[in-house]
């Protein structure tokens, strides 16, 4: 299994000059994917600069935003900074996307949420013909730099038929934050099967994203974070909170459940934004 790690770029008061160095370590200490959370009424740092400074640091660690809010973007400039990401990591970005659930953050970025969907289906097929080099309504030639392999990787978050889909017509693959194990497995089931129906060659990437810090001396502001960051849904919000992996066993018991869930690729995404909590995660997990 492959094991990623995020960068604490929502978490509250991390300083932006802390992410070049994360990211240079994570690679260092061999994890195989470097992964951002988006929003938008949240004083987060954003996704796709984040990755951009990352990739400025770093040779060999994929870049992956996990998710991102796509119809809080507009098409043709996404693809273009993802399609620049993508250039200047030699192909290293691969673009996890979702529809999103908090209205404040489509308020806050003049976008519907009421439409989102049916906008994450138009975005989808304007980007991907933007990075095959193909010219876009209202232009005479391509819009975008050359992208390694003629596209940037898209894995697809979301739960419902609409993910499947996506997962299936545009996809290389299907993401999950913050579910436990056996929520997980249904979903990577009905994804593979839908994947062999539609005849596409190979298998979907399945990739998982839980919440993690180490140390108790750290444990109180990993609950604030958490509680803080999901607010906005109530009682959800303490169980994520207390869904966390604090502990060497929890982190250990966690890959097994999802490696037996049929998951590819876990990402520990971190709740505390201090170094150490690479250095202790690395010797449980590498």
């Amino acid at each position: 299994m492959r094991i990623g790690i995020g960068l604490p770029n929502p978490v509250p008061g991390t300083p932006g000059t802390l992410l070049p160095t994360w990211a240079s370590q994570a690679e260092q200490h061999g994890f195989s994917t470097l992964a951002t959370i988006d929003r938008v009424a949240f004083a987060n740092h954003d996704s796709l600069i984040a990755l951009a400074a990352a990739a400025a640091v770093t040779e060999r660690i994929e870049l992956l935003t996990n998710i991102l809010l796509l119809p809080t973007r507009q098409p043709v400039l996404l693809a273009k900074e993802t399609a620049t990401i993508a250039s200047i990591s030699n192909g290293r970005l691969t673009l996890g996307v979702g529809v999103g659930g908090r209205e404040d953050d489509f308020t806050l970025s003049e976008t519907s949420f009421a439409d989102r969907g049916k906008r994450t289906d138009q975005m989808l097929e304007t980007m991907t013909a933007a990075w095959r080099g193909e010219p876009i309504d209202g232009s005479t030639e391509p819009v975008v730099p050359v992208v390694p392999g003629g596209r940037v990787p898209l894995l697809v978050g979301g739960n419902g038929a609409a993910a499947v889909r996506r997962t299936i017509e545009y996809g290389d693959g299907w993401t999950v934050g913050g579910a436990p194990p056996d929520q997980v497995a249904p979903m990577v089931q009905r994804i593979r099967q839908a994947w062999t129906d539609a005849g596409k060659a190979g298998a979907p990437r399945i990739l998982a994203l839980t919440y993690y810090s180490l140390g108790g001396e750290v444990e109180e502001s990993s609950f604030g974070y958490l509680r803080h960051y999901y607010a906005t849904f109530g009682q959800y919000a303490e169980m994520i909170a207390n869904g966390a992996l604090r502990s060497e066993d929890a982190v250990r018991g966690a890959l097994d459940a999802y490696a037996e869930a049929g998951v590819d690729e876990v990402i520990f995404d971190p709740t505390v934004a201090d170094l150490a909590q690479i250095d202790r995660l690395a010797k449980i997990v590498l």
